[in-house]
């Protein structure tokens, strides 16, 4: 025996019905999107800058990683300051990440008053790549190697000096350290950026500076400026023929500054944990360790999150007390 509902039923289960198809739609409509919402990689650092290589070379393989497209936005100025703040306002989603240097933890406050502690608005989620620096001279000095260097400075007391590309910086303290360990008095001239400070070493207004690796590998190659010795724990397959601080006796002047993907603390630990094991397995990459490669970048350690942290602030305590022994003030 067939049983027929109320009209009224039956046009309320109908509603229902197509009120529960529309929601179940909705919802599969929201994961499409939520998968193909892209990411956002902000890069604290000026387009064709070291920063911006290592996350532009990095994108393609960890785009395929997550399944998200993946956009690099620039926000240069401030020694990464701009970047970092960039990250800090945005929504703590999992879709907003920041590729900076180490300094941003271990040099930044200490050259810069902020008004925050990025030890606790930071954290990095894997290293992405290595670079030492290299101490380079005009090649109108009459010196050959680090010897010859240190023994012309001693010999013209007062007239050398040496640039670096901020002052607080480790191009900075570099120079304060080789002055202390050779018995040297070089002048300190800071300037606000590489490219400046590059172009008075190369016209001879100042005389020498610590600068990075692929900074100045055009240089070196041209003749313009003569390489001496590299920060790297080990010599650069880039510059075979420049020994390291190391093998000269200055092991104290080993300095390597490394990129990492950086988040804020409070993002879930299970986006975190996804963002940096896909990190990990793009440096696997032979594509991406091989673009590295040819800048003259080391691939990441993989050291954990707490590991870098720790790193970043040991790296941090030995800048400050370098800093307070000269009397430096931040700006």
């Amino acid at each position: 025996m067939t049983h027929e509902l109320p009209t009224t039923r039956r046009i309320l289960l109908h509603m229902a019905l197509v009120g529960a198809l529309g929601a179940a739609t909705g919802m599969a409509h929201a994961q499409i999107n939520a998968s193909s919402k892209p990411i956002r990689l902000i890069v604290g650092g000026p387009p064709g800058g070291a920063v911006d290589l290592t996350a532009r070379m990095l994108t393609e393989r960890l785009s395929g990683e997550l399944g998200h497209p993946i956009l690099v936005e620039n926000k240069p100025g401030a020694s990464g300051l701009i970047g970092m703040q960039e990250l800090m306002k945005s929504p703590r989603d999992g879709y907003t990440f920041l590729v900076g240097t180490k300094g941003l933890l271990s040099e930044l406050p200490h050259f810069m008053k902020l008004p925050f502690d990025p030890f606790k608005e930071l954290r990095p989620l894997a290293d992405l790549s290595h670079i030492g620096l290299v101490l380079v001279v005009n090649n109108q000095i009459p010196a050959n190697d680090l010897s010859s260097f240190v023994s012309y400075v001693q010999e013209n007391k007062g007239k050398v000096s040496f640039a670096s590309y901020l002052p607080g910086s480790i191009s900075h303290t570099l120079g304060i350290q080789l002055n202390k360990l050779a018995g040297l008095d070089m002048l300190h001239i800071g300037y606000k950026g590489t490219p400046p400070a590059l172009q008075d070493l190369i016209a001879g207004n100042v005389q020498a500076m610590f600068a990075p690796e692929g900074s100045v590998l055009p240089h070196i190659k041209s003749g313009r400026l003569k390489a001496f010795a590299t920060t790297l724990p080990r010599r650069s397959v880039l510059m075979p023929n420049t020994p390291t601080f190391a093998e000269l006796d200055y092991k104290s002047l080993t300095e390597v500054t490394w990129t990492a993907i950086w988040t804020t603390p409070d993002v879930s630990e299970a986006i975190q944990a996804k963002v940096r094991d896909a990190t990990l397995k793009a440096l696997q990459d032979s594509k991406v360790r091989d673009s590295l490669a040819a800048q003259g970048y080391t691939p990441g350690s993989g050291d954990t999150p707490d590991e870098l942290l720790a790193a970043a602030h040991r790296d941090s305590e030995k800048q400050a007390a370098m800093l307070q022994a000269i009397g430096f003030k931040p700006e």
